[in-house]
């Protein structure tokens, strides 16, 4: 009998070492830089497009874009618009709704969004609106998935940021026309 339990005290300590070995082993071979963050390996596909619009009394400041027939918009795709604010060197683009506000009241430029268009328009309190105003204003309207755009770690309001995302996976199209929607090359 004392044989047999001399056996379980030399065992145990070689099982234990041999374990350490390994998770020792398998520790020292985890090195490199931590790649980027992603969704479980889940990649987003969205499309971006670009529009020019010019807001008049004759359109009542208000413009709606047919969503290009080679974007396919789900209903619960999220829209988002960006207006190209300035220009220092890059474009600078912001996230609409954007307020402007004037010694004589306020202009916003705005948008809203169904599966098949997004509506452009302006809002505003002044009494005469200036060309500069309403005339050629750009806007980029990306359609995104809701999984995508719920992330916390993505910043939508960062244009350039949200290009640079690598988990999204992005169909940019050219300017398109606002009379007949068809892809400019």
């Amino acid at each position: 009998m004392k044989k047999a339990e001399n056996k379980q005290k030399i065992t145990f300590p070689k099982i234990s070492a041999f374990l350490l070995i390994i998770v020792a082993t398998v520790l020292a071979s985890c090195e490199g830089p931590m790649g980027p963050p992603g969704v479980d390996g889940i990649s987003f596909a969205g499309s971006i497009y670009e529009v020019d619009v010019d807001f008049t009394a004759n359109n009542d400041y208000s413009v709606v874009v047919d969503h290009p027939s080679s974007i396919e918009v789900y209903p619960e795709d999220v829209v988002l618009v960006y207006i190209l604010w300035e220009y220092d060197g890059t474009d600078i683009w912001r996230l609409c709704p954007q307020t402007v506000v004037l010694p004589d009241g306020v202009i916003q430029y705005n948008f809203d969004y169904t599966q098949y268009d997004t509506r452009l328009f302006l809002e505003y309190t002044v009494d005469e609106l200036l060309p500069a105003e309403t005339d050629n204003q750009i806007f980029r309207i990306a359609v995104l998935p809701i999984d995508f755009v719920a992330q916390k770690s993505v910043d939508i309001n960062d244009f350039n940021s949200l290009l640079q995302t690598p988990e999204l996976q992005l169909n940019i199209l050219d300017k398109v026309e606002l009379n007949t929607i068809e892809e400019i090359k």
